[in-house]
């Protein structure tokens, strides 16, 4: 698989792309795209999109989703994110845009594309990057989850001042290792119908970036 990666990514991740998990990961993933042709989302072009709209220096938050949507057409490498013909939208983004729109009074956008956030500074990171079609978590325990855990460590070792928002248990897990003391960390349920009246709906993550945000002399997130 070739690695389209923008060069600051590039640069953070050389030692990890050395390690034999990684080589064995790619090997996995390139023969999933080859024996499974047209049933491996999203497409290999845009497996590092997360990484590739937003480089290191321009990251001010994180959100941490699962694995991508095992639907054809709707995933393209960044979390919740769908392509901008897709209607309806998946149930948690819609739950994200209700509490969007009841927190900042922002009305449902046209589009479920969030490329508008990453281009804002919003790494919309999977922990597992590729999936195959009608299979959650298929590709998990391949490596992924090692590989984007070395993505959180970078961002905690080189960045200070991030929001992190982390939703649901597998999203808490992953945060682990970021320090609390030099970075805002915001933790509820998962967005997903089975458990945003727990806790999603009212956590105001919205606002409570932006108030953050303003405070560390960074310009807010049009949501």
């Amino acid at each position: 698989m070739e690695m389209y990666l923008e060069k600051s990514w590039e640069l953070a991740l050389n030692e990890e792309f050395q390690k034999p998990y990684f080589l064995d990961l790619i090997k996995f993933i390139n023969s999933e795209y080859i024996v499974k042709e047209g049933a491996i989302f999203p497409s290999k072009s845009t497996v590092f999109q997360a990484l590739n709209l937003c480089p290191i220096e321009n990251v001010k938050v994180v959100i941490i989703g699962q694995d991508p949507y095992p639907t054809k057409g709707h995933a393209h490498g960044l979390c919740f994110s769908v392509e901008r013909n897709i209607q309806p939208f998946p149930k948690s983004l819609i739950n994200i845009f209700k509490e969007i729109e009841n927190d900042l009074n922002v009305t449902f956008p046209e589009n479920g594309n969030l490329e508008r956030w990453a281009e804002q500074g919003v790494l919309l990171l999977n922990s597992v990057l590729t999936v195959e079609e009608g299979k959650a978590d298929s590709h998990s325990k391949k490596g992924w989850e090692k590989f984007t855990d070395a993505i959180i460590q970078k961002l905690n070792d080189q960045k200070e001042g991030v929001v992190y928002l982390l939703w649901g248990s597998k999203a808490h897990e992953k945060g682990q290792k970021v320090n609390s003391d030099k970075n805002l960390i915001l933790k509820s349920v998962h967005p997903s119908p089975l458990s945003s009246y727990r806790g999603f709906f009212g956590c105001k993550h919205f606002s409570m970036t932006n108030d953050y945000l303003i405070k560390m002399n960074k310009k807010p997130i049009i949501w």
